[in-house]
């Protein structure tokens, strides 16, 4: 059992690390990409004061609505290393086949449903008309800058959270009506439990696998969990399309809902595609940084470790999103199962230190996203007034 539990593959050699390539390349555009998403937030806030201003409904709609792709697009490469991280780090697929190949399934699982995309929906009741805009736009700006402070920190943070924290925090500041059952029940709960549920059962799934294979040759198991590792990425790809793109959509609704386009019970298909393909967008756009945190930081993955934590992450986004309907984090759901697969090594292969800060920026992402999506309204609204 610890023969296979040790097979653990070496760090790269610098030259040949494209998570250290990535990282250079982001550190010398980080002061310009500050600057350009500063930019685009006071843009986006000048012009939907602006609409508020001119009663430009349908000029504002379309803003919103392009707020939220971005937000989408932004979700793609921040979350981009939840399905391929440990498929890297492992060699079981290079960076540009895993991306495309992450790319791809994002599409095809952002058009097997709406059931989460409903759920996001139903979040709170903004006003009607201009108003409602405001608030909705709001959310997801406020969800776009947490979601680029955790990636320029190489943060796993879950941008689904962001999104809801948003959201929620847009309309406390508008005295919008927040549906506090749905929140409890839909996000709070499995937000506390999918990690628990994620951390035990690659655990689970992982002691068997040594138990399975304790006899057999380590590199020839790693060899046969490098293919296996294949299929598990692509299944974990296809989750996170099926969860996060969805979410999108449920703000895209959201807001033709307060304009009287939709009535709330359906997703038009141009909604759909508009999602998807922003998705898988972002997803290609690559997260580097974050891949790195993934895939090396926490544990030492190896193939089978990677494949435990992939196949197990899979079943809880497919079980959520399926059944319950409910918006959870593939973030924080990929990221315990890589720390139940290297706890069964023993409990100190986990780095503990680096796991503290990806928990404290779980905590903090949804007050954060909402602190900053309320400030958003609070400006727009009153410059806009």
């Amino acid at each position: 059992m610890s023969d296979v539990g040790s097979t653990v593959l070496k760090e790269p050699a610098p030259e040949d690390d494209p998570a250290s390539l990535g990282e250079q390349a982001t550190h010398r555009v980080s002061g310009r990409a500050w600057l350009l998403l500063l930019a685009g937030i006071g843009l986006v806030m000048l012009l939907g004061a602006l609409g508020l201003r001119s009663d430009a409904q349908m000029a504002v709609l379309i803003l919103v609505v392009v707020v939220a792709l971005v937000f989408d697009y932004t979700n793609g490469f921040h979350d981009a290393a939840n399905a391929i991280a440990t498929a890297v780090s492992t060699r079981a697929l290079t960076p540009r086949v895993a991306l495309g190949m992450a790319a791809a399934m994002n599409m095809v699982g952002a058009l097997l449903g709406v059931g989460v995309a409903k759920t996001v929906s139903e979040v709170i009741t903004p006003p009607d008309g201009l108003h409602g805009l405001t608030v909705v736009a709001a959310g997801v700006l406020g969800a776009i800058t947490w979601n680029l402070i955790t990636w320029y920190f190489g943060l796993p943070s879950s941008s689904s959270h962001a999104l809801i924290g948003g959201v929620v925090g847009a309309g406390l500041a508008s005295s919008s009506s927040v549906n506090w059952s749905s929140v409890l029940d839909k996000v709070a709960i499995p937000m506390v439990l999918s990690p628990i549920v994620g951390f035990a059962m690659a655990y689970l799934l992982m002691v068997g696998i040594l138990w399975t294979f304790r006899r057999s040759q380590p590199s020839r198991v790693g060899r046969r969990f490098r293919i296996a590792q294949t299929l598990s990425a692509s299944s974990l790809a296809l989750g996170h399309g099926l969860q996060d793109a969805q979410k999108t959509m449920g703000i895209i609704v959201l807001a033709l809902v307060t304009t009287g386009h939709s009535d709330g019970d359906s997703v038009p298909w141009w909604v759909i595609i508009l999602c998807a393909g922003a998705l898988s967008a972002g997803t290609y756009a690559g997260g580097w940084r974050i891949m790195r945190t993934l895939g090396r930081k926490v544990i030492e993955v190896d193939p089978p470790k990677g494949f435990a934590a992939e196949a197990t992450a899979s079943i809880v986004l497919y079980a959520t999103a399926f059944i319950w309907h409910a918006p959870i984090s593939t973030t924080h759901t990929i990221t315990s199962a890589i720390m139940g697969a290297g706890a069964t090594k023993r409990l100190s292969a986990v780095r503990w230190g680096i796991a503290g800060n990806i928990i404290t920026a779980w905590i903090l992402t949804m007050p954060m996203a909402a602190a900053v999506a309320a400030a958003v309204y609070v400006i727009v609204h009153f410059f806009g007034a």
